[in-house]
């Protein structure tokens, strides 16, 4: 472990040091944040991709007292540089979408045109490509004990670690956090769309045994169907629910329970920033009016735990630039309560 004799943690943030001004290396730290630089199939406004640099800049200005969760940052916590070939292939790739998406936008038919076709398969292979690195990077650092958290990106970002995740646990609940549903099959023709991540998580990990979603208010008539024919495995609490709970004189902590007793023992948070009212985050790609203050996000995140549930890993995504950091700032704050959370929610066993 880092000497932390020297380390003043009421200074202002060393930008030498690591994410939230922290002074440990990847090998001495107990949570290790992995940024997915990738953005290529967003549907409406980009600049995702670049959010992890701009968060850990934005980290520096995060005191790290937090009430909730004291010292957890003593543990360690370290964000890996994001990867400049997964950026640059990302890049790529979103020039190659931005065409097909407009082409589709035009009615025009995918199938008629070699060139939309082409484009159509190399995204499709990039985003498998993305699946497997990602998959590969988890599995190595929760194979070597570490805590993971990853960074967006965009919300197709995290389905190679759901699979990590699958193979250390036999069954686990995902809360997502998020003004959409995602789980339309194929959106765009992209098989693994940012609006896609949880139907195929639902699809092809049968690990993950719930999925409970908080905050959805933007949804399409398939995404509904699918829900109310899960037999229960995907329940939604729609914003405007549960604003009208509230409206009629309801509690969010009754709200708030009824949400974590939907949530298997093993919990994944999976949070699209998006979920927040957007005068929080008025850069992510899809904002969607309404939404949750962040107090009260994490107020739930506290009843979880204090349930005796395991929160046993996070993404945070679809954080957006900014040209005053805003959306960073909220994004940075954010990112560290999670970590602490994580930490605190899997103690250090002693001997």
């Amino acid at each position: 472990m880092s000497d932390l004799s020297t380390f003043d943690p009421n200074s202002v943030g060393n930008p030498n040091n690591n994410i939230f001004g922290l002074p440990f290396s990847e090998e001495e730290s107990r949570l290790v944040i992995l940024p997915i630089p990738w953005e290529v199939t967003v549907s409406y406004r980009a600049g995702t991709a670049r959010a992890p640099d701009h968060i850990f800049t934005a980290s520096l200005q995060v005191d790290l007292f937090d009430p909730e969760v004291q010292d957890g940052w003593k543990q360690g916590y370290f964000m890996r540089e994001p990867n400049k070939k997964i950026l640059i292939k990302s890049d790529y790739l979103r020039k190659e979408a931005e065409l097909y998406i407009n082409y589709i936008s035009q009615g025009e038919i995918v199938g008629e045109n070699k060139f939309m076709c082409k484009s159509l398969k190399e995204i499709n292979a990039g985003s498998m490509f993305l699946n497997d690195w990602v998959y590969d990077q988890t599995k190595q650092l929760l194979d070597s004990g570490k805590l993971v958290a990853l960074l967006g990106g965009d919300h197709s970002t995290p389905f190679g670690f759901f699979r990590a995740i699958a193979d250390k646990y036999e069954d686990f609940g995902i809360l997502q956090i998020d003004a959409h549903c995602d789980l339309r099959k194929a959106y765009e023709g992209f098989n693994y769309s940012h609006a896609s991540i949880m139907y195929n998580s639902m699809e092809q990990i049968p690990q993950v045994k719930k999925l409970v979603q908080v905050g959805i208010r933007d949804y399409c008539d398939e995404e509904l169907d699918y829900i109310n024919n899960s037999n229960g495995r995907v329940v939604a609490y729609f914003d405007k629910d549960i604003k009208e709970s509230l409206y009629e004189g309801n509690t969010w902590k009754s709200i708030v329970d009824s949400i974590v007793d939907q949530l298997p023992q093993n919990v994944y948070i999976s949070f699209d920033i998006d979920g927040l009212d957007p005068k929080l985050c008025p850069h992510t790609g899809t904002p969607v009016q309404g939404g949750f203050e962040t107090e009260q996000v994490f107020y739930l995140f506290k009843k979880m735990l204090a349930s005796g549930r395991k929160l046993v890993g996070f993404d945070l995504n679809e954080v957006g630039v900014s040209h005053n950091e805003w959306d960073e700032n909220v994004g940075a704050r954010v990112l560290y309560r999670l970590c602490n959370l994580l930490v605190a929610s899997n103690p250090v066993k002693n001997g």
